[in-house]
């Protein structure tokens, strides 16, 4: 296969030095091309990517019915406005609503949107009875806007852009006692990751997602969660929440949603969706159809494939890979947290330094909270990747000075 020629990666960083705000911290690579769990630089040299886009490469960089998908529809339809109806947007919404709790869909463009438009719904739902407040919880993150911003409980990500959104309220994570306290007769909802993601994949204490649901409901609380990271088949069900035996009355996907594509949905149960009414909310892109054919595509990728199973299977693969480097160093690992492709893996030092020697070692990972390693592999990727990936990750971990 042919490839365009690119510049060279300092070529290209020295153009984003002048032209782009450097808002990021990148690594001093330029990515140019991927396929399935590869991908390669501007010099050619080749990465196992152990975090493609975010999460949001969750069937791997350029899947091919996404790209066929994508490349069909914009010789059709690139963009029309929601004020006319479009059958892929149609369909991607049945799809999403047959998998999910039989709700109804507004479609945005990433997460932090999805978020705010909860956000709103939320609000507007409980505007006449008073019902203003929200509640989240401690090491979440919702996204960057505002609104979501606010609703991140994290001080760190505030600092700077006071004052903030008023109506929020904090909870620890995994308390319950706590949320008891907080939710009463002016709470319009509790909106939280089933599994938080950036907070360092924190799993729920058992009984604690489903003590919050009948919580909520005795209180006439909505229950918002935030599946952005966690859902569509992230955790080896299409969503997280269908693990614990409870359904959210409103739910909000991006990432992995149209297989890389730009995507975010909010997706309320039809009673709670029944308030938003023309001019209320609106996303002028939202929708879009080459997003729809994209997240159609990427869909009909999982159900065709067995994603969802093969997902619980890489998850115990990476977990008896990490046993071995937690027998092997375990002054450095303190937990691992695993749940489908959903992977954690605490050390007792700062994972900054992993994740250059990785890098440099032609492996791509994340570090987040510090001290944890971040995976968010493919839900495709093979069994030899998985190997060869995880032992350069334990040679670097085993390289590691010890600690007192």
């Amino acid at each position: 296969m042919s490839h365009v020629a690119h510049q060279s990666s300092a070529e290209t960083i020295a153009q984003f030095d002048r032209y782009v705000i450097g808002n990021y911290r990148r690594y001093p690579v330029c990515l140019v091309r991927g396929e399935g769990s590869w991908i390669w630089d501007a010099e050619g040299r080749r990465y196992l990517d152990f975090f493609p886009g975010w999460g949001c490469n969750m069937i791997g960089h350029c899947p091919p019915r996404v790209v066929e998908a994508v490349r069909e529809q914009v010789g059709e339809l690139i963009h029309i406005p929601n004020t006319w109806y479009m059958e892929a947007q149609g369909q991607f919404a049945q799809l999403l609503s047959d998998r999910s709790f039989g709700g109804q869909c507004f479609f945005c463009n990433s997460g932090a949107e999805a978020n705010e438009a909860a956000i709103k719904l939320a609000r507007a739902h409980g505007h006449a009875a008073g019902r203003t407040k929200i509640i989240t919880v401690e090491h979440g993150f919702h996204g960057r806007t505002y609104g979501a911003l606010t609703a991140t409980a994290q001080p760190k990500y505030h600092v700077g852009f006071e004052p903030m959104v008023p109506g929020f309220e904090y909870a620890p994570h995994n308390d319950l006692a706590a949320m008891e306290k907080l939710i009463d007769d002016k709470t319009a909802a509790v909106l939280l990751e089933p599994i938080q993601g950036e907070g360092g994949v924190n799993l729920p204490a058992p009984g604690y997602l489903e003590g919050l649901r009948k919580l909520c409901t005795e209180r006439g609380a909505l229950l918002i969660l935030d599946e952005v990271q966690t859902g569509l088949g992230r955790t080896g069900t299409w969503f997280a929440y269908q693990h614990y035996g409870i359904e959210p009355d409103i739910m909000t996907v991006a990432k992995a949603l149209a297989g890389g594509v730009a995507a975010g949905v909010l997706i309320a149960q039809k009673n709670v969706a029944a308030t938003l009414k023309p001019g209320m909310h609106a996303s002028t892109f939202g929708g879009n159809p080459i997003a729809c054919r994209a997240g159609i595509a990427t869909i009909e990728t999982i159900d065709a494939e067995g994603l969802l199973e093969r997902g619980k299977a890489i998850g115990e693969r990476f977990r008896s890979h990490f046993e071995r480097i937690r027998t092997a160093r375990p002054d450095l690992v303190k937990e691992i947290r695993i749940m489908g492709v959903m992977i954690g893996l605490e050390l007792t030092v700062d994972a900054s330094t992993v994740v250059q020697k990785c890098l440099e070692a032609g492996l791509l990972i994340n570090a987040t909270h510090g001290t944890v390693i971040r995976l968010l592999p493919a839900l495709n990727i093979l069994d030899e990747q998985i190997d060869d990936g995880c032992a350069t990750l334990f040679d670097v971990i085993r390289s590691l000075p010890a600690t007192a």
